[in-house]
């Protein structure tokens, strides 16, 4: 396949991350994905024969933009606690679309697990990144064998307000509690 076939998929493949976010996995079709990046269902169908083909290309290209992202805090900031304060932020810099639609990986593997999808597995490598990663920086500020379970915690913490913000669609709250989780990071 050559260049252009890739930036069709990659077009694909981002249309579809979008779709599942303010749609859902299960409420997105083919036709849905088709006709947002506007191409016939039979050029569809030349790159991804099943949706979880798709689903499947959008928790890689997740997991990798994920992973990229941290290792790019990683290089540029020194302090680990500067990192994780940046991982925190994510909440008010994508604050409109969580208000909306909740947080893109909490919602999908939600939905996988409600639907016991055999990809929720692969999905939750989006928290596992976080995860892994949180616990290194964590590592960094001298916390021993807890840093894992207190990764954890700041996990479910920002999912939560996530949620919360969400259900109520409320912007304040999410910088309120985000503002109580950088007092919390300070005093680790």
């Amino acid at each position: 396949m050559g260049h252009k076939g890739d930036a069709l998929r990659q077009r694909i493949v981002a249309s579809a991350d979008q779709l599942f976010y303010q749609q859902g996995y299960e409420n997105t079709s083919f036709s849905d994905i088709a006709e947002d990046v506007g191409i016939s269902r039979g050029n569809f169908y030349y790159h991804f024969k099943t949706k979880d083909e798709i689903l499947n290309a959008v928790i890689d290209t997740r997991v990798t933009d994920i992973e990229q992202m941290l290792k790019e805090w990683s290089k540029q900031y020194t302090d680990p606690r500067e990192r994780i304060e940046l991982y925190i932020d994510i909440l008010t810099s994508h604050q409109d679309n969580i208000t909306s639609h909740g947080c893109p990986i909490g919602s999908l593997c939600t939905e996988l697990a409600k639907l016991s999808h055999v990809m929720l597995h692969d999905a939750n490598k989006m928290f596992s990144a976080q995860r892994d990663w949180l616990t290194m920086q964590l590592r960094e500020l001298g916390l021993g064998k807890e840093a894992r379970q207190v990764a954890m915690h700041l996990l479910a913490r920002t999912q939560g307000i996530a949620t919360i913000a969400n259900a109520f669609e409320d912007k304040t709250f999410l910088r309120q509690e985000v503002k109580h989780l950088k007092q919390w990071l300070g005093s680790l």
